[in-house]
Order: structure tokens, then C-alpha cells, then sequence
């Protein structure tokens, strides 16, 4: 994957650091030499233990903080290119809700800030209500602080894809949930995977990459310890991924 127009996300040698400490004088890397490729159209999922750089990944690709060094390129073009805000969805790990709101109240706040035309907002509205799961009288009448954390998670879903974008970025996207909400977070993932969005989720849940992920990374320290498909990384050998995974980390963990 040479040619950049067919690429989602590229990044070559990310590093960010932050100065630490009372008279800011001790550094911590928390992303280094970080460099990988999402195809148009994959799904890719960033593995790595808590604390392991995945968040400062994607805080970078948003604009949310500033890499110390390296480069990115987001939908062909440049990390800060404005324009290409409007193709993005973002779920992010600790989504902040308006509780005194409803959902649908919520998700029209949402489609106002992409200046969507309202009778456009409403068809969408309804459209991802569906795609979530939440019947419209609920989203209409119950305020947000009454749902539960399975239920909020549906309707971050739904704002990160109420501009129907190409590339969706989702930070944790299972974290907190029971079984049941897990499973209702992954078939909607993998309902958007039929459709050809470029999905971009951050886990530490290893379950939930191995059944939806094209392909994946693992983060662990700060830095790209390997990238691939499962069969890439797992052979053709009778291993697990807890298996892979667990012998990736410790060696950069416990050193």
C-alpha cells in the first residue's frame, strides 16, 4: 500500500513527549516512532494494555493534541487540514453527554454543528436510531441521564456517525459495557464494515478485535511492537491471541 489516495490513516514516526514533574523538568514519551497504514475501507483495531499510548494516538490524527515529531496524513490529507473534519466520526472512551438532554435532542445539537439542513438531520436522526437500537419515543422523551451505560454508548455511536463519515475513529468503543452491550456495540461495528466505512478502534479487549479487525497493531510503552493480520501474526501455528499478545507485552512492560 504505496499510494497514499488509498489510504485512511498514515502515519510515519510519531512520537509525542510531555515534561513532568514541579519545575517541568523530567520527560515522558508516551508515543514513540509510531508508524502504520489503515487502508480505504478496513477495519483496524490499535491493541494494547491501559496507559499503553492508544488514546494519544488518536488524539493526534484529531487535532486534540500536538505530535512532538512525525508526521500523519488523515483521508490523503494532513494532520490540521480543517476540511477534512467533516469525513471523520469520533466516539471517544469517556464520551461527555448532556444529561438535562434526549437523545434526539442531543444527536440534532450534533447535526447543527455540521450545519446539516434540519430536514436532513431528521432522516438521519431516525436512520441511526434504528442502526442503534433506540425506538424513537425513547430518544424523544426520556432525558439521557435516565439511560443506561449501554444505552449512552448507542447514542455516541449514533453522533459519531450522524455526518455519515468515512472514517470513524472509536476509542474503547466496548469499554464498561455487560456481555449483552458488548455484543450489541460489535454487530453495529460490524454492520458499518459491510457498508466499507474505515473503522478505527482502540481495545485492550482482545475478543472484540480478533472477531471484527481486518487488521491490527499492538501498543504497548508507547511504540509499534507488530502489525498485520491474524493469520500474519499468529501463522500457522495453534496459538491464541492472549498468547501473542501476552508474549508481545511483557518483554516491554517488565524491562
Amino acid at each position: 500500500m504505496t499510494n497514499n489516495t488509498e489510504l485512511a490513516v498514515a502515519t510515519w514516526n510519531l512520537t509525542k513527549t510531555y515534561k513532568t514533574g514541579f519545575w517541568l523538568n523530567q520527560q515522558i514519551t508516551s508515543l514513540q516512532n509510531c508508524s502504520i497504514t489503515v487502508a480505504k475501507g478496513e477495519t483496524f483495531g490499535l491493541l494494547g494494555p491501559n496507559g499503553a499510548g492508544k488514546t494519544t494516538l488518536l488524539k493526534i490524527l484529531l487535532g486534540i493534541t500536538k505530535a512532538s515529531s512525525g508526521k500523519a496524513q488523515i483521508l490523503g490529507r494532513p494532520l490540521g487540514d480543517q476540511m477534512v473534519r467533516q469525513y471523520i466520526g469520533y466516539l471517544p472512551e469517556n464520551a461527555y453527554f448532556y444529561n438535562h438532554l434526549s437523545a434526539w435532542e442531543f444527536l440534532e445539537f450534533t447535526a447543527n454543528l455540521f450545519t446539516m439542513p434540519a430536514s436532513l438531520s431528521r432522516t438521519r436522526i431516525k436512520q441511526l436510531l434504528d442502526l442503534v437500537g433506540i425506538a424513537q419515543s425513547t430518544a424523544k422523551k426520556k432525558q439521557m441521564k435516565h439511560y443506561s451505560k449501554g444505552m449512552l454508548q448507542r447514542v455516541g455511536l449514533a453522533q459519531a456517525l450522524i455526518n455519515d463519515p468515512d472514517l470513524i475513529l472509536l476509542d474503547e468503543p466496548m469499554s464498561g459495557l455487560d456481555p449483552l452491550g458488548r455484543y450489541e456495540v460489535r454487530e453495529i461495528i460490524l454492520s458499518l464494515k459491510q457498508e466499507g466505512k474505515t473503522i478505527f478502534f482502540n481495545s485492550h479487549v482482545l475478543t472484540d478485535v480478533e472477531r471484527i479487525c481486518d487488521r491490527l497493531a499492538i501498543l504497548a510503552a508507547g511504540e509499534i511492537l507488530c502489525i498485520g493480520s491474524l493469520k500474519e501474526l499468529l501463522g500457522d501455528y495453534d496459538n491464541s491471541l492472549e498468547d501473542f499478545f501476552i508474549s508481545q507485552i511483557k518483554p516491554k512492560i517488565y524491562s
